[in-house]
């Protein structure tokens, strides 16, 4: 039953492979709690306390609220299909209230940080691979793309007549974003490059090694060590999606079209970066006016 639930999500909902993945994860847990190691037992047993002591038992061995919520959620979505065929009357889970997070702002590279790296040679290793690296980097940083959302690119996404990216987004969406001429510069130069090494099928990756085409994984590990030298703490793709953002609103960009940019569903979802360019402005009002309360604490 879980697993016909899954491809549901997947096929019907179109939600992506990770949230399946996930969700499954949760079910096959909530299923082993309840006794079943392969499915949840009859639907109709499975009450609202049952999934509550579940939820209970995991807060108690120290589960974060943030995957106490998604569990939640997984359980609400599996009762609800059971409930639309028909097999119970009502969703045990719909009222199990969802765990309570903090809103934490998001970690972002500084501008200036990045731009150094921007500016200088990577120092060590292959010319070649550097040149690759580099251009994650760039990427990443200028157009705000999640990982798996670079992992995809390919020559066909690029218009280099029209100065702008096809970006294959969450649940098949795509945006189109505006690109420099200097980035298109450089995936122009890489491009030529990686065509006088590699066999690639048409249209190629953009992003590849001798192996084809690079792994989210591989990815990452170019990005967070090609961050090591500045001081964000979470050095990943995604660190730079949210510099990009910062960088936008921080320069007068128009909240609507970050949204845009970043292919996000909501608004709220693109707001929380209002609550990190104040904050960086605060920080930065207390430590250079001089009205600012660091200074103020002087003298």
């Amino acid at each position: 039953m879980i697993s016909e639930f899954l491809k549901y999500l997947e096929l019907e909902l179109n939600r992506s492979r990770l949230t399946a993945d996930a969700y499954g994860r949760d079910l096959r847990e909530l299923s082993a709690f309840l006794g079943k190691e392969e499915d949840l037992p009859d639907p109709a047993t499975v009450t609202t306390a049952d999934i509550r002591a579940w939820l209970a038992d995991m807060a108690r061995n120290g589960l974060s609220p943030r995957s106490l919520r998604r569990k939640t959620q997984a359980a609400r979505a599996f009762f609800r299909w059971i409930q639309k065929q028909g097999l119970i009357a009502n969703n045990p889970a719909s009222d199990v209230q969802l765990a309570k997070i903090g809103r934490k702002l998001p970690e972002f590279v500084r501008e200036q940080e990045m731009e150094d790296i921007l500016a200088n040679p990577i120092p060590e290793g292959d010319p070649i691979l550097n040149m690759r690296n580099r251009l994650i980097i760039t990427i990443l940083y200028s157009c705000g793309l999640r990982l798996d959302e670079l992992a995809k690119l390919s020559d066909a996404d690029i218009d280099f007549h029209q100065k702008e990216i096809r970006v294959h987004g969450k649940r098949d969406k795509t945006r189109i974003i505006p690109v420099a001429d200097e980035l298109l510069a450089e995936i122009r130069e890489w491009q030529t490059v990686r065509d006088g090494l590699y066999a690639l099928p048409s249209p190629a990756p953009l992003l590849c090694s001798k192996r084809g085409r690079l792994s989210r994984v591989t990815i990452y590990g170019i990005v967070h060590k090609l961050l090591m030298p500045t001081g964000a703490t979470h050095k990943s793709p995604h660190s730079l999606r949210h510099t990009f953002a910062t960088s936008l609103l921080n320069n007068g960009a128009e909240i609507n079209s970050v949204k845009e940019l970043l292919g996000h569903a909501s608004l709220q979802s693109t707001q929380i970066y209002t609550h990190l360019t104040f904050s960086d402005m605060k920080k930065a009002y207390d430590n250079a006016h001089p009205r600012g309360s660091a200074k103020g604490k002087e003298g």
